[in-house]
């Protein structure tokens, strides 16, 4: 089997189950907390959940792959550079927006702000995910960078970004337990040690993310999947 091929027999089974991850959060807050809205209501805080798996996860997860498609090596480099970028920005935004719909849903209620370890790491993830892209964009894209710059943020690029998957793997999973403490420990009046039908389906959307997140790393991990680089690309880029 060729790598090109290989790579599509992996890299599909990682969009099924980013589909998968997207589907299950979004019909976990339809079904079992009613829907969507932006009132400041219970309602509002549903999108919390739905906005960090899409982009600090699904979407994160699918850029940080973009140099990896074999199809793109032929290509130039700085198209691709900016495809990355605007997949980068779109997932930072949806996570800055998940970020507002629970601050607000707080604010309404009167509800502290960061008061638990899954606030912590979350709000440490999105803002080291906003310092890499802006350190990304003076680095890779703007033409005025000094190549020395960019030969040492290479690396520390590479680093943040695989840190930050984890950091939102951790944000999401931690977010699914404590939001199952509360649904069902404090309002429904069924406890989650009885592993009721939201737990189990919640738990698995846990297990979906981890998947997810394990092919991405297992992706990244393969060195035949890397770009090539062509003597126009020698340079850090």
């Amino acid at each position: 089997m060729s790598p090109s091929v290989f790579f599509w027999v992996t890299y599909v089974p990682c969009l099924c189950l980013g589909l998968l991850c997207l589907l299950f959060v979004s019909f976990w807050s339809s079904h079992w907390h009613g829907g969507f809205s932006w009132d400041g209501s219970a309602l509002q805080f549903n999108w919390h959940p739905v906005l960090m798996v899409a982009g600090l996860v699904v979407l994160y997860g699918n850029a940080v792959l973009v140099f990896r498609m074999p199809f793109t090596w032929k290509q130039k480099k700085n198209t691709w550079k900016l495809v990355h970028a605007g997949l980068m920005l779109l997932a930072l935004l949806l996570s800055v927006l998940g970020l507002c719909a629970v601050f607000d849903y707080h604010r309404s209620l009167q509800i502290p702000d960061m008061y638990s370890l899954h606030s912590w790491v979350g709000i440490c993830t999105v803002i080291m995910f906003a310092f890499q892209w802006v350190l990304g964009l003076a680095g890779f894209l703007l033409p005025c960078s000094p190549l020395p710059f960019r030969s040492n943020l290479k690396p520390v690029h590479i680093w943040m970004g695989k840190a930050i998957l984890i950091l939102s793997l951790t944000s999401c999973i931690s977010g699914i337990t404590e939001n199952l403490f509360f649904s069902l420990d404090g309002v429904s009046g069924e406890p989650y040690s009885s592993l009721p039908a939201e737990a189990k389906f919640a738990n698995s959307l846990g297990i979906l993310i981890v998947a997810f997140v394990l092919v991405v790393f297992g992706i990244l991990s393969k060195n035949s999947w890397q770009r090539p680089e062509s003597e126009n690309e020698s340079i850090p880029s």
